[in-house]
C-alpha cells in the first residue's frame, strides 16, 4: 500500500484502520508513505501507523531546503505536491510543478518503492499521484488499484474549469500564467458570472503545468486494473474526468472504527476539564501566524461551557477538519453568528483542526475576529486518538463541506452517538438521512449560510430531536460500516486481481 503524503489528513485514517484490519484478517500489507517529523510526532509515519510495516519517505531533508529557499520538490526525497493552492507553503500544487520536476518525483519513488518493497502481490495506492507511475516503472505487470479520496478530481475538476477560462481568452494556462507575471491579464468581461469569480480567485502563476498534470494523472487511473471510489458520486465524476472504464470502478465507502468511537458518558467536571486542557492549559488553535498556540483562552472563557442558569454543561457544535476552500469554515464561521441571538442557551462553537499553516481564501480566525463572533473557539489540530474525548464533550457535529468526497469524521462521529449538520453534496448524501422517518442528521442545500443558520438553531434549541437523531445516526452506522465488514469486501477485490 502506498500514500505519498505524509500523516495529516482523512486518508492516513483509512490506509491506517483499513490496514490493521487486512492484517487482522490474514493478509500481509507493507506500507510506503510520506513522513514528517521525529518519531512520536503525529505526521511521522512510523507512530501513525504503528503495529503496521513501515517504509516511511522522510520529508525532513526537503522542508529545510525550502527554508533554505530551495526547492523542496527537487530534493533527493522530493516533498509531495498538493492537490489544493496553497499561499506561500512548500508543498505547492500540481499545477505548479514543471514535467521535468515530476519526473523527478516519479524516478525517486521508483527507487524508494524499489528499496521498500521487496515483490509484492499487488498495489493498493491511495489518491492519484506519481505513485502510479513509480510502479508501473518499477513493476509493470503487477496489479494496480487506484483508491480515489476526491481532492485528486476537484483538482483536476478546477483544472479542467480553468483550461475553458484561458481558451475563452484566447490563450492557454501557461499563457495565463505568462501575462500574471507580467501583470497584463485580459478583460474577463466576456466570461460568465461562474467563470468570473473564478478568474478572480485564482493565482494562475501557479496553474502553468496544469495541463501536463490533467493529462497524465488521468493516464495513470486509465492504466490501473481497479479505480475504488468512496461515494458514488466520486465515481460519477471519476467517469466524467478521468475517462476510466465504468465496470473497472468500485465504490467502497469509507469505514469507522465501532470500538475507538463509541459512545462513551462523560461527568460535567471531567467535560469541563476537557476544554480546560484543550483550550488553556495546552491550547493549540493557530492564527495566520501557523503557530500553534497563537490563540489562547482564559479560565473566564469556559464559561460559556455551562449553562449559567441550570448548571448543566452547554450544548457544543462542533467542526473537525481542515481549512481548506471546500470545506466552507469561513461560511460556518458566519452562520454561527447569525444563529447565536436565537439560540435559547450558550452552545459554543469548536472548531477542532486545521493543518497548522494551511488555509484557503479566506483564515477562519480572522473571519471570527472581523465579524466580532463570540463564542467561537479554535482548539487546534489534535492527534486522531484525542478525537473520540472531543466527540464525547461535544452534542452535535457540523460539517458544511461543498461536495465533500466522503466525510468520515461524519461516521466517527454518528458512530459516537453525535447527530450531524450535512450539505446535500458529495460522499454525505449516501449515509446521511437515507432511511425514511428515520433522520440522524440535518442536511442543507450548500453553500446556504441562512439554511447553516436554521440548522444550528433548530440543533441548540431542540434537545428531543438532537438526541432521537443522535440515536439513530448510532444504530444506522455502526450496524453497516464496521472497517472488518469492509476490509472483506477488499480482499474479494484483491483475490480477483491477483497473477
Amino acid at each position: 500500500m502506498g500514500l505519498i503524503f505524509y500523516p495529516r489528513g482523512g486518508s492516513a485514517q483509512v490506509v491506517r484502520y483499513l490496514s490493521l484490519a487486512l492484517e487482522s484478517a490474514g493478509w500481509q500489507v507493507d506500507l510506503a508513505s510520506g513522513s514528517l517529523g521525529a518519531a512520536g510526532e503525529e505526521a511521522n509515519a512510523g507512530t501513525f501507523f504503528a503495529g503496521l510495516s513501515v517504509a516511511a519517505a522522510d520529508y525532513g531533508p526537503a522542508l529545510s531546503a525550502y527554508a533554505a529557499g530551495q526547492d523542496p520538490l527537487e530534493a533527493e526525497v522530493p516533498l509531495h505536491p498538493s492537490f489544493e493552492d496553497g499561499d506561500n507553503t512548500p508543498d505547492r500544487v500540481f499545477g505548479a510543478v514543471s514535467p521535468q520536476v515530476g519526473e523527478h518525483l516519479i524516478e525517486a519513488w521508483a527507487r524508494f518503492l524499489g528499496e521498500a518493497w521487496p515483490d509484492p502481490n499487488l498495489f493498493h495506492l491511495q489518491h492519484l499521484t506519481p505513485l502510479q507511475a513509480a510502479v508501473e516503472r518499477r513493476w509493470p505487470e503487477r496489479p494496480v488499484i487506484t483508491h480515489l479520496h476526491g481532492t485528486e478530481l476537484k483538482m483536476i475538476d478546477r483544472i479542467d474549469r480553468l483550461t475553458d477560462i484561458s481558451q475563452a481568452l484566447g490563450t492557454d494556462l501557461a499563457g495565463m500564467a505568462d501575462r500574471a507575471e507580467a501583470e497584463a491579464m485580459p478583460d474577463p468581461g466576456g466570461l460568465s458570472p461562474e467563470q468570473r469569480l473564478l478568474f478572480a480567485d485564482t493565482n494562475w502563476t501557479r496553474w502553468r503545468f496544469g495541463a501536463h498534470w490533467a493529462e497524465l494523472l488521468p493516464a495513470l487511473a486509465r492504466k490501473s486494473d481497479r479505480i475504488i471510489a468512496i461515494s458514488p458520486h466520486d465515481r460519477d465524476e471519476a467517469l466524467r474526468l478521468l475517462g476510466v472504464e465504468e465496470d473497472r470502478i468500485e465504490i467502497f465507502p469509507n469505514g469507522v472504527d465501532t470500538e475507538r468511537f463509541d459512545r462513551s458518558p462523560v461527568s460535567r467536571d471531567e467535560r469541563l476539564s476537557r476544554w480546560r486542557r484543550w483550550l488553556v492549559e495546552d491550547p493549540q488553535g493557530w492564527d495566520e501566524s501557523g503557530q500553534p498556540g497563537s490563540i489562547r483562552y482564559a479560565e473566564q472563557d469556559l464559561d460559556s461551557f455551562t449553562d449559567p442558569e441550570t448548571g448543566e454543561p452547554s450544548p457544543v457544535l462542533l467542526y473537525v477538519g481542515r481549512f481548506l476552500d471546500f470545506k466552507r469554515v469561513p461560511l460556518l464561521v458566519r452562520a454561527y453568528g447569525r444563529a447565536r441571538p436565537r439560540f435559547n442557551k450558550p452552545a459554543p462553537l469548536v472548531i477542532w483542526g486545521g493543518s497548522p499553516g494551511e488555509w484557503g481564501q479566506e483564515h477562519p480566525c480572522t473571519v471570527a475576529r472581523r465579524e466580532g463572533a463570540e463564542d467561537i473557539f479554535f482548539l487546534g489540530w489534535r492527534g486522531h486518538d484525542e478525537l473520540p474525548d472531543g466527540l464525547a464533550c461535544s452534542d452535535a457535529l457540523v460539517v458544511p463541506s461543498v461536495n465533500e468526497p466522503f466525510g468520515l469524521v461524519l461516521l466517527e462521529a454518528m458512530s459516537s452517538g453525535l447527530p450531524v449538520i450535512a450539505t446535500r453534496s458529495g460522499g454525505p448524501l449516501t449515509f446521511v438521512n437515507t432511511e425514511p422517518g428515520r433522520p440522524n442528521g440535518w442536511m442543507i442545500e450548500p453553500d446556504d449560510i441562512d439554511a447553516l443558520a436554521d440548522a444550528l438553531v433548530e440543533t441548540v434549541n431542540n434537545t428531543d430531536q438532537r438526541t432521537e437523531r443522535g440515536d439513530n445516526a448510532y444504530e444506522q452506522i455502526r450496524s453497516a460500516y464496521s472497517w472488518n465488514v469492509l476490509a472483506q469486501r477488499f480482499i474479494k477485490t484483491y483475490e480477483s486481481l491477483e497473477r
